[in-house]
């Protein structure tokens, strides 16, 4: 069976459970996605399907990649991602695979995604540092403050919180339980709040003992 499926997420919204509880839920646009290489032991030293997810314009195409999606049919895709498989023989070019076929009503999944860039940063937002005080005279109002030692190590210790690059990164959420899926929209919904932004892609990803 393949390990994951690609998706898009879509938002927020909520449901109830049949207690009357309100849960908040991630809406997901997983797949359809289609096989577009398949790899095995003999031909790459592991077992992993290629799938393909989302169109993509033919002007937007360069020829290797149009001749590399003719092998699985007419179609083109934006995005491409490989999942481990056991049985890579189960599977051919072509094949749909539709988030049903994989995942369950209350399983739990590992969902990752790109969080939102948000630049160059200071230790208030990037850390969540409380800033210094607001009083006459201060002048340490949103530094980091010491971040060296004076004889020994003589250095920045490495590690050290302080302002960067904050956000534009891969975060995965784990054992995330999927609240509902409708087949009919390739729709599934995840408990609580997901990395990235509305219409940013997602991967599923099965949870593995």
């Amino acid at each position: 069976m393949c390990n994951g499926l690609i998706g898009k997420k879509l938002g927020m919204a909520g449901v109830f459970s049949s207690e009357g509880k309100y849960i908040p839920v991630t809406l997901v646009k997983a797949g359809p996605c289609v096989v577009t290489q398949i790899k095995t032991d003999m031909t790459d030293g592991y077992n992993a399907l290629q799938l393909g997810f989302g169109e993509k314009k033919s002007s937007r195409t360069n020829k290797p990649l149009k001749g590399h999606f003719r092998k699985s049919g007419d179609e083109l895709f934006a995005f491409l991602r490989e999942f481990s498989v056991d049985d890579p023989e189960e599977y051919a070019l072509g094949q749909t695979i539709t988030p049903d076929e994989l995942f369950q009503i209350g399983e739990r999944v590992h969902v990752s995604g790109m969080i939102r860039g948000r630049g160059f940063s200071g230790v208030i937002k990037r850390h969540g540092f409380h800033g210094g005080r607001k009083t006459h005279g201060s002048k340490s109002h949103r530094i980091p403050g010491s971040v060296g030692c004076s004889a020994w190590p003589s250095k920045v210790i490495k590690g050290k919180k302080l302002p960067g690059q904050y956000g534009n990164t891969k975060k995965t959420i784990k054992n995330i339980e999927i609240i509902d899926i409708r087949p009919e929209d390739s729709l599934i919904m995840v408990k609580g709040a997901l990395p990235g932004a509305r219409s940013g892609l997602v991967t599923l990803h099965k949870k593995t003992l």
